[in-house]
């Protein structure tokens, strides 16, 4: 317990709230784009518009990570 607050980390430092995983998932997300270009599964439109967009997504989640509760506890 840290300032009366139960804590739901599995250590310090390492979170269990879900959009921590999100940040991973999208980087999976554009390599598997990458690939199906690759492997003709995707069009070069698609392509050329989906990782861009998971990119973005991506970077709005590290930005507002770091105003979670879970940084709030331990730093």
């Amino acid at each position: 317990m840290i300032g009366g607050e139960k804590c739901e980390c599995v250590m310090p430092g390492v979170c269990k709230c879900p959009h921590h995983k999100l940040g991973p998932a999208i980087i999976i997300l554009i390599g598997l784009t990458f690939l199906f270009y690759a492997i003709g599964w995707f069009g070069m439109a698609l392509t050329a518009y989906l990782w861009p967009i998971l990119l973005v997504i991506y970077g709005v989640v590290k930005w507002v990570g770091g105003s979670c509760s879970c940084y709030r506890r331990h730093y």
